[in-house]
């Protein structure tokens, strides 16, 4: 299913129920969804496509790892990073964007909007913030492992959200240093 679509990365589990699964008083009867995969950063190869792509490999090292975590129920969504390998101290800002990752940084598209901006591409303040798009900044440890989670009262739209990009630095935007191609789960 989900671990034959994604050749080049591993999910590690996928789980998409309803009916209270993951209980509680506050979820009983709500749809429950949770989906985790990771996978290997590369350097992009023209002849073949690679999931998880470095673009600076100083950064990003080949061989380092990320993992995404997307987990909630109507109107209640988060997602979680996790990375090992990467350049340790160095402080990333990383973002859900629009398209699947390429050989070129800008395949991934802008990032994910829950209210769109009309002017594309989005530069306004009220469009790009942490409220409105899924900002997962984070800062490597001694040891080049990082994580992050972004929680909203939202879910993603279908097919609109299709990849995690990790940025130069944090904040709005910035280089693409490297991309991660993700099956995110709509719940509607």
């Amino acid at each position: 299913m989900v671990a034959g679509m994604l050749a080049g990365a591993v999910a590690t589990a996928v789980l998409a129920a309803g009916g209270g699964v993951g209980g509680g008083a506050a979820g009983e009867g709500a749809p429950f969804y949770e989906m985790k995969v990771g996978g290997r950063f590369a350097p992009p190869a023209a002849s073949m496509y690679v999931w998880a792509v470095t673009y600076d490999t100083k950064l990003v090292p080949a061989g380092s790892q990320i993992e995404i975590e997307q987990s909630g129920r109507p109107n209640d969504m988060s997602v979680t990073l996790r990375v090992k390998g990467m350049q340790p101290g160095h402080a990333y800002g990383a973002h859900v964007h629009q398209k699947p990752c390429g050989v070129d940084p800008e395949a991934a598209g802008g990032h994910y909007q829950h209210r769109k901006d009309p002017v594309q591409p989005s530069e306004d303040p009220a469009y790009v913030n942490a409220e409105n798009e899924v900002w997962l900044d984070f800062t490597s440890g001694t040891d080049g492992s990082g994580t992050a989670t972004a929680r909203h009262d939202w879910e993603f739209r279908p097919g609109e959200a299709r990849s995690v990009v990790l940025h130069r630095e944090r904040g709005g935007a910035g280089e693409r240093v490297a991309c991660f191609t993700v099956p995110f789960l709509p719940t509607h």
